[in-house]
């Protein structure tokens, strides 16, 4: 099994209140958690800070996740990206965002369990995914 503590997760999200539920949730698990509200921010964060994962909300104001992805792969290519969106539209983000450079996709909303297995699942070695 995974370490959680030697972790580090960055929660890029618009919501103040989803960013502190998602925290809360992921530092109980024994993860490191720093939170964006932005793409701006997020990418300020990661010009100083080295994270392993990096969950992100969708549809956001400003830079929503759809452009931030592909920034964040190449800011940090070896980092995994977990795209999430509670949205709906007439075309498949959730597609699109794993064309971008998503690894995995969640649907909100989800209970902090399915958050937690949906992370540690990316954070295996590749040997074993």
């Amino acid at each position: 099994m995974i370490e959680p503590t030697t972790r580090t997760l960055l929660v890029i999200d618009d919501e103040a209140q989803v960013r502190m539920l998602f925290r809360t949730a992921l530092e109980a698990a024994g993860y490191r958690v720093m939170t964006a509200e932005n793409g701006q921010h997020a990418l300020n964060v990661l010009m100083h800070q080295d994270v392993d994962l990096i969950l992100v909300d969708i549809f956001m104001p400003g830079m929503d996740g759809l452009e931030l992805i592909p920034r964040l792969r190449a800011t940090k290519p070896s980092c995994r990206i977990v795209a999430m969106s509670g949205g709906t539209g007439e075309w498949n983000a959730f597609d699109l965002a794993k064309d971008l450079g998503a690894h995995h996709t969640l649907k909100k909303p989800f209970s902090p369990r399915e958050l937690i297995e949906a992370i540690s699942a990316q954070l295996l070695p590749s040997e074993v995914k």
